[in-house]
């Protein structure tokens, strides 16, 4: 599905990508070395989809220069945010491949990471309207404060189903909103219009996270990735949250005394893990959180009602949906 979108988009997806490149071009051979380390293993890039997207659903099939850089700024933030993130969560891989920590060095990655959100700042500031610059302000604010509600509380693990819906709004579909958003505005669509959207595009990325969560309970699924990773940081997502209301207080509290133990050593770790699997399987905690998922994808979906048919708006409604398809 991403090839087709990218085949569609075009010329516009070409200047989304030099953009980002000429972007962080710097005088440094070691920075461009590492930048150019990242860019041949760019991800999905679904954010940058969607900022074009938008624009081409708002303005006629239309991107503007505004909406270029919109749509690369999004992507730069993003990518900073997972350099940071991979120091903080000590990881060795992703995308299957090393991370420049693991290559490089912990500070590097670090580094990088500021560099990139510089470029966002100035890439935003310098040629965007306030309204797209407080749209990429406000989510930083939000990134930072989902990173320490989500640290407060693994610290307890009291996590609520209301706290998880505060994180990862902060933490994914902040900036999925700021994407979109940002790019409606660029494209000059009416209030009604960049409402809608962003009304999608919240629902879009909350499905997205929570859809990653029920990837983590899934090792069935292969994936690509190591599951029950978020059972070792402690972090009490959706399919978890589920499972506790479905099993009595005693289960419950044996599962979380369980996790307060993840850290202790690899095998410890696994049979942590594969307690929490059973646990979460025989109390339904997927299931929920498929119904959840199911519930902002249709959001999502009716948000578009009122967007003129297209092929951009068709893709953007394909793209909610391929969600829930992924998980079959």
């Amino acid at each position: 599905m991403y090839d087709r979108i990218k085949d569609f988009l075009g010329e516009d997806w070409l200047a989304y990508r030099k953009m980002v490149e000429s972007s962080l071009h710097a005088e440094m051979a070691m920075l461009n070395k590492i930048n150019e380390y990242l860019f041949q293993r760019p991800g999905k890039q679904i954010r940058p989809m969607l900022s074009l997207l938008t624009a081409k659903a708002c303005n006629s099939g239309i991107c503007g220069s505004n909406v270029i850089r919109c749509a690369a700024a999004s992507e730069m933030l993003h990518t900073a945010t997972l350099l940071h993130d991979d120091v903080a969560d000590n990881s060795d891989t992703r995308r299957g491949a090393p991370t420049v920590m693991s290559v490089v060095s912990p500070t590097a990655s670090v580094l990088i990471g500021d560099f990139w959100l510089s470029k966002v700042i100035e890439l935003i500031v310098t040629h965007c309207d306030n309204r797209i610059i407080l749209c990429f302000s406000k989510c930083l604010k939000d990134l930072a404060e989902g990173e320490m509600l989500q640290l407060e509380k693994a610290e307890t693990l009291s996590t609520t189903e209301d706290d998880y819906f505060a994180i990862i709004y902060r933490k994914t579909a902040s900036l999925f909103e700021t994407s979109i958003k940002s790019a409606a505005y660029a494209a000059d669509a009416t209030m009604e219009t960049v409402s809608a959207f962003e009304q999608y595009a919240v629902h879009v990325g909350l499905a997205f996270q929570i859809m990653d969560d029920i990837f983590d309970y899934s090792p069935a699924l292969s994936i690509g990735k190591p599951t029950g990773i978020d059972i070792l940081e402690k972090k009490i997502t959706l399919p978890l949250l589920g499972a506790f209301m479905n099993a009595s207080s005693a289960e419950t509290d044996d599962i979380k005394s369980q996790i307060k133990e993840a850290g202790s050593s690899p095998q410890q770790d696994r049979k942590i893990v594969d307690n929490t699997f059973d646990f979460v399987n025989r109390h339904n905690g997927i299931d929920y959180a498929k119904s959840r998922l199911s519930r902002e994808i249709a959001i999502a979906v009716d948000s578009l009602a009122d967007i003129m048919p297209s092929d951009a708006k068709t893709y953007l409604t394909e793209l909610a949906r391929y969600m829930s398809r992924r998980l079959n």
